[in-house]
């Protein structure tokens, strides 16, 4: 049993048969119920999910949230910790985009096991990191 923190692309993946990385996002997901790990969203990932949603209305953006709630064990906010840790990070990785930076600085604020994404890019900057395959 640990912490995974996911990343917005995990959880579309998930729910998109078309995604390129829906068997390997369901593949993490399935891994994590079964150890028992505590799932982790960062604020700043579901409002990335929502976004998506919220072109198409107030039921699909309910339909979404209902999902996350059954998805994840929690919704982290984006407090001071986390947003110090995410500065840092941007300061060491200039190629490091805010949102991105967030959801990593969440896991190490958290001192989650890992951090799960489908972006390989993010692979570089902290040990947490595990890219869906």
């Amino acid at each position: 049993m640990g912490t995974v923190v996911v990343d917005a692309s995990v959880l579309l993946g998930f729910l998109d048969p078309e995604d390129p990385h829906h068997a390997a996002t369901t593949r993490a997901l399935r891994r994590a119920r079964a150890a028992r790990d505590r799932i982790v969203l960062p604020a700043t990932a579901l409002a990335e999910i929502l976004v998506g949603a919220s072109r198409l209305g107030t039921d699909a953006v309910r339909t979404t949230e209902a999902f996350v709630d059954a998805a994840v064990d929690a919704v982290h906010d984006i407090d001071r910790a986390v947003a110090r840790a995410s500065a840092a990070l941007r300061a060491g990785h200039r190629s490091l985009r805010l949102p991105d930076a967030l959801v990593i600085a969440t896991g190490a604020v958290l001192e989650a096991d890992s951090v799960l994404t489908a972006d390989r890019r993010w692979s570089r900057v902290d040990r947490r990191v595990r890219v869906i395959r």
